[in-house]
């Protein structure tokens, strides 16, 4: 069954590390186990249905999938992950929004649940879908007739299978094979005899030009991200993980750039330095959903 290939250790990590500066585009996924206070990241299934079965997944800061994570959600319902990373649950019987957490972490994360349908979908059906996502990073399906256990859900792209991270009979997390080249490709989802729509999504890869000695104040350094994959522009956001040490022009909170598109497709950000040291900034692809109609 395709989707049960775990994901092979550090393959899906994409970190430029030099003297000044680490830029994470998304942390590794690893088999390796990690103890359960080092769980940092929750994943929730954006939507799920009301007593209907749905997959949680908690990674580390390095994304290594957690196993024996404790979780809890804002209903008073806890879960822990089992030897995956992963935990299955019933979602809740009462419609609306309710927030998961990593016990003993700060942050929540919403998740919505709607009323079980008056029948049960006769085929599967894709709403959204994004146009452009990233090698390094998950990205989610959105929709109906998916299967709730995440080992249920047969997903490969470009003939290739992918890991379902988290699940719901509505949403699919889902981080793409590590081999994969960048481009457009073909994904293929199925589940429980149910088979989705051709859907087709633009994989791309991100590299980092800059300087790598370390910042001093007030130095401007310029960071370059380099596009793979398609020529139209896309949207990058980036964090500052060490405001002590350098700042993002245009402030702390996460800024976002376009790129350039066409052959070369780069984007910039600008860090100014506060004091002598390292500085870390986290870059992302904002992966936006579409109707794949």
């Amino acid at each position: 069954m395709p989707s049960r290939r775990p994901p092979s250790p550090f393959l899906r990590r994409s970190l430029f590390r030099t003297g000044a500066f680490l830029l994470i585009l998304f942390p590794a996924l690893a088999q390796t186990p990690t103890p359960a206070p080092a769980g940092r990241i929750l994943l929730l299934p954006r939507i799920v249905i009301s007593g209907d079965r749905a997959t949680l997944a908690v990674l580390d800061t390095n994304g290594r999938l957690t196993p024996h994570a404790a979780v809890k959600f804002s209903n008073g319902d806890r879960f822990t992950t089992d030897k995956t990373g992963r935990a299955l649950f019933v979602a809740p019987l009462t419609p609306g929004t309710i927030f998961g957490s990593i016990v003993g972490r700060e942050g929540r994360v919403p998740m919505t649940i709607l009323p079980q349908p008056t029948s049960a979908p006769a085929s599967m059906q894709v709403t959204s879908i994004p146009r452009v996502a990233s090698l390094a990073d998950r990205f989610e399906i959105h929709g109906e007739g998916f299967c709730g256990d995440a080992d249920a859900n047969q997903i490969t792209i470009s003939g290739d299978p992918a890991f379902v991270l988290a699940s719901s009979p509505s949403s699919l997390v889902i981080l793409p094979p590590s081999d994969l080249p960048p481009g457009r490709a073909s994904v293929d989802i199925s589940c429980a005899r149910r088979n989705g729509p051709p859907l087709e999504v633009v994989f791309v890869a991100l590299s980092l030009e800059a300087d790598p000695s370390p910042i001093a104040p007030g130095v401007l350094r310029r960071l370059t991200v380099h596009v793979r994959g398609t020529r139209d522009p896309v949207t990058l956001e980036a964090k500052n993980l060490a405001p002590d040490i350098a700042e993002l022009t245009g402030g702390n909170n996460p800024q976002k750039a376009t790129s350039s598109g066409g052959a070369e497709n780069l984007a910039h950000f600008d860090v100014v330095g506060r004091k002598l040291g390292s500085f870390l900034i986290s870059i992302r692809l904002l992966a936006i959903p579409q109707s794949p109609h």
